[in-house]
């Protein structure tokens, strides 16, 4: 059984060939009238609110042929407390790929142990791989490559981050990410990645993240479950705004990624995310065609 629970599980040439295949979905919208999921479910739960997500897989699921069927915690006995084991027997008895949003890992890794179909990891506390396929995607129809580039993460070293010290693992990318101190990623995983052949660095400066930087993304300084946390985190986050002064020293061809929601005036300024090096609403956009690509890559695994 193959699940989609890190990046890692893809290893670098499915995930490359997952963007192949999202680069002929994009292209070929419309046009390809071949439904691989007809006759097929696809259980989409979520544990946490979702825009981009949810209708990224569920748009996913329709134009395969297959049948999403949305289920949300409060919606289901999941709210009331049954167990995810239960949950996970129990739709995998009746849908063909399970995806799952939620809070901790061991929600995600407890559905994946106890599901016979594969599951997909829609967002967990320490990790988004769905989202950052759709970046990749984004980054190389947008630069041309992935590789050769200067990256750099500007804010909370959450689970995006994360996931993105994985992707330069996998690809051995140049990343620098700028967090300040008690907001910054695991040291664990940034060795990971360096042992594999990437140069990820952590520093606490954002203006030495973004000189020379090809590709610059944010997110959100607080994330959902983290809302009493608010007022510590504006204040330990003051200066890490993406601003255009910031940017003036980026690469002059450099983008900006933003997976959204996003707060103007906060971790981005309105004039960056709607200025001519942004690339978020393409980003949005490719979270269709990676989910598809996603999807199948599960399903022909599968077993």
């Amino acid at each position: 059984m193959r699940h989609l629970h890190t990046l890692s599980d893809l290893g670098k040439d499915d995930l490359l060939a997952l963007l192949d295949r999202a680069d002929r979905f994009e292209q070929e919208r419309g046009e390809d009238s071949s439904r691989p999921l007809a006759g097929k479910s696809v259980a989409l739960v979520f544990e946490k609110a979702s825009t981009r997500t949810r209708v990224s897989l569920e748009l996913a699921v329709v134009e395969l042929g297959g049948h999403p069927v949305v289920i949300t915690g409060n919606g289901s006995q999941m709210g009331r407390g049954e167990p995810i084991a239960d949950t996970a027997r129990v739709l995998s008895r009746m849908v063909h790929v399970i995806t799952f949003r939620t809070a901790g890992d061991e929600r995600f890794l407890d559905m994946a142990k106890h599901s016979s179909v594969p599951v997909l990891n829609a967002l967990t506390d320490t990790g988004h791989p769905l989202q950052l396929l759709a970046d990749l995607q984004t980054v190389r129809r947008s630069l041309g490559k992935l590789e050769g580039l200067k990256y750099a993460w500007i804010g909370d070293g959450n689970n995006m981050a994360i996931s993105w010290i994985e992707a330069a693992g996998l690809l051995g990318l140049e990343l620098v990410l700028a967090c300040p101190q008690g907001y910054q990623p695991a040291p664990e995983a940034v060795r990971a990645a360096n042992a594999k052949g990437a140069r990820v660095k952590v520093v606490t400066d954002p203006a030495t993240a973004v000189r020379g930087a090809d590709v610059v993304n944010t997110d959100v300084f607080t994330s959902m479950g983290q809302e009493s946390e608010q007022e510590a985190r504006l204040a330990a986050f003051a200066g890490y705004r993406l601003t255009q002064e910031l940017l003036s020293t980026a690469s002059r061809h450099h983008i900006v990624l933003h997976c959204l929601p996003a707060h103007r005036g906060e971790e981005i300024d309105a004039d960056v995310l709607e200025g001519p090096h942004s690339v978020v609403w393409a980003e949005a956009e490719s979270r269709l065609h990676t989910s598809k690509a996603a999807l199948l890559w599960a399903l022909e695994r599968d077993g």
